[in-house]
């Protein structure tokens, strides 16, 4: 169902970067940038410890607020973990979870994705479930498997109703930070696999509507002829979203 009006979603992942006030002088900056583009949903995702400065810096905008990451318990002797709860009251719109990043140094698996994704709907936050493959992968024809098990294992048990709520980012783990980009065509190819397996899980009038980002080295001068593609419905964007002006043009240039 190529034809489906997806309103893309441009994500900007700030990883371990920024302090409070350098993360609300970003928000700032950005927010009078991107303030007329209103034809894409624009989210930000600061560390934790500036999630509650930069939520009141974007009331009244357009711009969202996302978690990089959720636990799976509401609360408990979980010593250095945020829970749910805890990020909605920050101002938290979304959560980033499964990252290539948290699955390849913090052993995160399919079944913890699973079950701090169903957290995380409980509390009304929308999850950016990602998925990808790692260099040895691909190069072993191992992408589609590798692809399935994350899908898969991350959206289990879901309803279509969750599932709605989710928007899923292909992260093909061999192009992030690299400055490597998956070409236009192998983007399209792996989400249109993605969005076959939305469409196995429950119908291809829900897999329709659900947003499918492409992450992995997006930059201004790349992001429009990715999103072109039919199944490319917008980007979690790394390193470029550390500066206001690089992250707009973004912005402008999926517009």
């Amino acid at each position: 169902m190529e034809g489906t009006m997806r309103t893309p979603i441009i994500a900007g992942n700030w990883k371990l970067n920024k302090t409070i006030s350098e993360a609300v002088a970003l928000t700032t900056a950005l927010k009078a940038l991107v303030a007329d583009d209103t034809g894409v949903e624009i989210i930000v995702a600061p560390p934790f410890t500036a999630l509650a400065a930069v939520s009141d810096t974007i009331a009244d905008s357009n711009i969202c607020l996302a978690a990089q990451d959720v636990y799976s318990e509401d609360s408990g002797a979980f010593t250095g973990e945020v829970s749910a709860p805890m990020l909605k009251d920050a101002g938290c719109d979304y959560a980033i979870i499964g990252h290539s990043e948290r699955r390849q140094y913090f052993g995160e698996t399919n079944d913890s994705v699973n079950q701090k994704t169903k957290a995380a709907l409980a509390h009304d936050l929308k999850p950016i479930i990602c998925v990808g493959e790692q260099l040895e992968e691909r190069e072993a024809n191992q992408t589609e498997a590798v692809i399935e098990s994350h899908v898969t294992g991350g959206i289990a048990g879901l309803s279509a109703a969750d599932l709605l709520s989710c928007v899923i980012a292909y992260e093909p783990v061999w192009a992030i930070g690299t400055g490597e980009t998956a070409t236009p065509v192998q983007a399209q190819a792996v989400h249109n696999f993605i969005r076959g397996l939305l469409t196995k899980a429950h119908s291809a009038e829900i897999a329709s509507q659900i947003c499918i980002q492409y992450g992995g080295s997006v930059k201004p001068e790349n992001a429009a002829e990715l999103i072109a593609q039919p199944d490319v419905d917008g980007a979690l964007v790394g390193g470029a979203s550390l500066e206001a002006e690089s992250f707009a043009q973004i912005v402008r240039n999926v517009q």
